[in-house]
């Protein structure tokens, strides 16, 4: 039977199914990762980024083609983690900026959208590479574009060819990256890509799995800790405040919203109660910040009524109210906040003593999501923001944020790694202009090498390096720089690659596997190897690297 148009409700039912294929799938598009580390997440984030879209999607209840994607286009933009995820927030958003003022949607409008979806992922990325998902997204828009040129009209023709097109471009996704080639690998992202279109179809024809969303699926991670001065494990000031609010919901209101809201107002205070009566939700909770649970309902609807009582001082937990406490002062506005991404209490430790207003929790293996910046950015109370991402699988995510915010200046300083993050921010100048300040933390962040150091999960070959799982590998800023099984003669061989004669500084920071006694063991090697240096040796607390290292 031929098929001309979707209408929104396939659209819906479509994008969900596309969803769930990609999760069930994300593992071993984890695995297609080239470097052989611990980190391969291009699966995850781009799972967590179309997860975004689909809780939304999920909690629409007969939506028009114009509210499905808003909540397509809204909920994968925030979510975005990840350059893949941000490259897959920006293919959705092309595309339904395309179809949204329209009943139904026919094989013209289907080719449309794939074009300016394309346009709107290149725009994205201020470097494309080919042999990409982009590569991908690409071959699917001409194959669109072909079938609608020749007169086609039934959609159970144009899937069906879509679908085998873009597996024989992400099969040529080697031939285009040498890397990929000599890894054996076709790109991952494009996988992703490839296993959403599947779903979809999958979706169209009324089979694929059905969806459901779960605690792994709804709960993102990146968690913001505010580092304004105390620590946030034990505040000064124990949920000082007593906040009541009710709101009128805007949205569906089901089981899985009300499980994450209450998860979110424990994390941020206790005795939380929170009753649904149709469509109001009232909330209690005691917190130190108002601020964030208003900021939270805001996300479902409109407030009729807010209540906020000042407690007092509490003392261990007891409820005990002094006759004469002070408020907890509001921050005070700055003409410069700073936010950065760091995995690791040690490191974070070293960012909140060169001043940074927010830290967000993140890095390899946990990409923190637009919606993690955007929530940075408003807690920050400047009129400039420098964001520091320290990884360059989280820039694109930051760079999103940037766009998406009207009311602050954002200046994203492209660091790649931590190191580079703590060089730019010790380049910091008060007195400077945010201008000068953006070129000298750009350029500070130039003059830092970085090397890590972790271990192989497979047997591999990159850059002619034969690689055999469990070694551990020195990785530069340029890739691959030593292995083998000794973790100091990989790091020590790492720096020789590193060092140069004009080198003064080698800066070591320990993970959370690594002792300090391991690590006092490597100063001493460092030392006596490289003795025209000076070592210093932090405890850095990250995952996954067992030393991250830098060399000034």
């Amino acid at each position: 039977m031929s098929v001309k148009s979707l209408d929104a409700a396939l659209v819906a039912k479509m994008f969900l199914a596309g969803a769930k294929k990609l999760e069930a799938g994300k593992e071993h598009i984890n695995e297609l990762n080239v470097f052989p580390v611990p980190d391969g997440d291009t699966g995850t984030n781009m799972t967590l980024t179309i997860m975004s879209a689909a809780k939304e999607v999920y909690a629409l209840k007969d939506p028009d083609m114009a509210t499905l994607c808003k909540s397509i286009s809204s909920g994968s933009l925030r979510g975005a983690r990840g350059n893949s995820g941000v490259i897959l927030s920006q293919l959705f958003r092309g595309f339904a900026k395309v179809i949204k003022t329209s009943e139904t949607v026919d094989i013209a409008q289907i080719s449309a959208g794939c074009d300016k979806a394309v346009e709107s992922a290149y725009k994205a990325v201020m470097q494309p590479k080919e042999g990409t998902i982009l590569t991908v997204a690409k071959g699917i828009a001409e194959k669109a574009n072909e079938i609608f040129e020749r007169g086609e009209e039934d959609l159970e023709v144009l899937f069906p060819e879509l679908i085998a097109h873009a597996r024989e471009v992400l099969d040529r996704t080697p031939e285009m990256l040498p890397v990929l080639k000599e890894a054996g690998v076709v790109d991952s992202g494009g996988a992703g890509l490839v296993a959403v279109l599947e779903g979809m179809y999958d979706g169209f024809r009324g089979q694929g799995i059905d969806f459901t969303m779960d605690a792994e699926t709804s709960q993102a991670a990146g968690e913001i800790r505010h580092l304004s001065g105390e620590d946030t494990a034990a505040p000064k000031y124990r949920y000082l405040y007593h906040t009541a609010i009710s709101l009128v919901l805007d949205k569906i209101f089901h089981l899985q919203s009300e499980q994450e809201v209450r998860k979110y107002l424990e994390s941020v205070g206790d005795e939380v109660a929170l009753a649904v009566d149709e469509n109001i939700v009232n909330v209690s909770v005691n917190t130190n910040d108002p601020g964030m649970v208003l900021q939270k309902a805001l996300k479902y609807g409109e407030l009729v009524d807010v209540q906020i009582t000042n407690r007092g001082l509490a003392s261990g937990g007891s409820s005990a109210k002094p006759a004469a406490a002070a408020p907890a002062p509001a921050a005070e506005k700055k003409p410069v906040g700073f936010v950065a991404v760091s995995a690791g209490d040690g490191i974070g430790d070293i960012f909140k003593n060169l001043g940074t207003d927010y830290l967000i929790e993140g890095g390899q293996t946990m990409n923190p999501s637009t919606e993690d910046m955007l929530n940075a950015i408003a807690a920050v109370n400047a009129d400039t923001i420098f964001i520091f991402p320290n990884n360059k699988n989280i820039i694109l995510a930051a760079n999103q944020a940037r766009d998406m915010t009207k009311d602050k200046k954002i200046i994203v300083i492209p660091t790649k790694t931590v190191p580079q993050g703590i060089g730019a921010l010790l380049a910091y100048v008060p007195d400077m202009s945010v201008e000068d300040n953006e070129t000298a933390m750009t350029e500070a962040m130039g003059m830092v090498q970085t090397g890590q150091v972790t271990y192989a999960v497979r047997d591999t070959q990159i850059d002619g390096v034969e690689i055999h799982q469990d070694d551990y590998m020195g990785i530069g800023d340029a890739g691959i720089l030593s292995n083998g099984k000794d973790i100091t003669g990989v790091t020590t061989a790492m720096l020789e690659r590193m060092v140069k004669e004009d080198s003064e500084l080698i800066s070591v920071y320990y993970g959370q596997d690594v002792d300090e006694a391991a690590a006092e063991q490597l100063k001493n090697a460092l030392s006596d190897r490289f003795s025209s240096c000076e070592v210093e040796i932090t405890r850095g607390g990250q995952p996954v690297y067992y030393y991250i290292v830098s060399v000034e």
